[in-house]
């Protein structure tokens, strides 16, 4: 059996990332679009990637406009500035946020029309050059042809893809990420988890997304707890920026399955950060899919050191769901109730989003077979 994969063009990673990848910056263009949200700006992210654009007087605009999870409305008005300004490539700087929000605008800038057009269809026109540069380890977006849109008519999270939304250049600078508070770390460290675990026990994994997501799976089991507890540790936030490019580059090519499929109509309609909602669902949705790949979650349980060769496959299968959800608790995740969601309005929108859910295609993806009954009942048992 043949297989394709894909990744970014050219890949800056570890510390100095950002220096280094000067000159490339410099040669993609003459006036770059800065996409990226207010915080970055405040603490001086933004400054570092305009001091080196100074450096090799490339022209730029800035749009702060990222104020979220981003929205077709986001959208946009970060195209506006980008025809306004005449500028002719992009740079994202910030989490999954803005940079989901760079290849939308790059999509729209050559595409046409509004960034709703595109739900269902593929992505071809290629985009104008793009850069991302994380300040957070784990959504792997850096590495992805997929972005996430929110419809604001709609209320759905619209899941976008296409070839051409691969960044050209990915800067994984661990020193960007020095400045993510502890429920960020958490958050997307664990999306970073989701991403590796999910890719390993796709119907669609194959062997070199096998090995990125074993050895993402192992490094963040062993480094976000440190990097949660102490921000400013650089060997943790360096392995962790590592691993989240690893999971990245292999859920890109293996897709994810149905943690992210469930997770995006949480994120839709009870406005809860995607890398929380996906950490709310791991050990409900894991726990309900193992038995239909348990040899495939025993090597994550194995790799981890969880369990070890005189474990049976099943008994192996659930010390990873085991340490799934000590990760999850150690990372201080709350439940659907410490979050302050309304039980009653989420058992009233089940069916929308169970039906949502399996519409995105990702839950399918899942080696178990699962349907939106299925779905409805992994919902349910949030509420325990």
């Amino acid at each position: 059996m043949g297989y394709q994969f894909i990744m970014p063009k050219h890949i800056f990673y570890g510390e100095n990332a950002l220096s280094d990848a000067g000159e490339q910056i410099a040669s993609l263009g003459k006036k770059a679009l800065i996409v990226t949200d207010p915080m970055m700006v405040k603490l001086g992210n933004v400054k570092k990637v305009t001091d080196i654009l100074d450096k090799s007087e490339t022209s730029y605009a800035v749009f702060d406009g990222i104020t979220g999870e981003p929205t077709d409305a986001m959208i946009s008005e970060g195209l506006k500035v980008w025809n306004d300004e005449k500028c002719n490539f992009l740079i994202a700087v910030g989490g999954g946020s803005p940079i989901d929000s760079m290849k939308a605008i790059g999509a729209v800038a050559t595409n046409g029309g509004s960034i709703n057009d595109y739900l269902g269809k593929v992505i071809t026109v290629p985009t104008p050059p793009m850069i991302a540069i994380p300040t957070t380890s784990g959504t792997g977006s850096e590495a992805t042809q997929f972005t996430i849109i929110t419809n604001t008519e709609k209320d759905i999270k619209m899941l976008l893809k296409g070839p051409v939304l691969m960044p050209d250049i990915a800067i994984d600078d661990p020193a960007f990420t020095l400045t993510a508070p502890p429920s960020v770390t958490a958050a997307t460290g664990l999306d970073a988890l989701c991403h590796a675990s999910e890719a390993y026990t796709s119907k669609k994994a194959q062997p070199m997304t096998d090995d990125l997501a074993i050895s993402a799976i192992k490094r963040i089991f062993k480094y976000l707890p440190a990097a949660y507890k102490d921000g400013s540790n650089i060997e943790a936030r360096e392995q962790m920026s590592l691993a989240a490019l690893e999971a990245g580059v292999a859920f890109n090519n293996a897709s994810v399955t149905i943690i992210h499929g469930m997770s995006r109509p949480i994120g839709a309609l009870f406005h809860v950060a995607h890398g929380i909602s996906n950490a709310m669902l791991m050990k409900e949705c894991f726990s309900y899919v193992y038995d239909g790949a348990a040899d495939r979650f025993a090597d994550m349980a194995r790799a981890i050191g969880k369990a070890d060769t005189s474990d049976s496959d099943e008994a192996a299968a659930e010390k990873f769901v085991a340490a799934c959800k000590e990760i999850c608790d150690f990372c201080n995740i709350p439940t659907l109730e410490e979050y302050g969601i309304d039980r009653e309005k989420f058992f009233r929108c089940m069916p929308k989003m169970a039906e949502d859910a399996m519409a995105s295609g990702s839950p399918s993806n899942t080696i178990k077979e699962v349907n939106k009954d299925d779905l409805m009942n992994i919902y349910k048992s949030l509420w325990k």
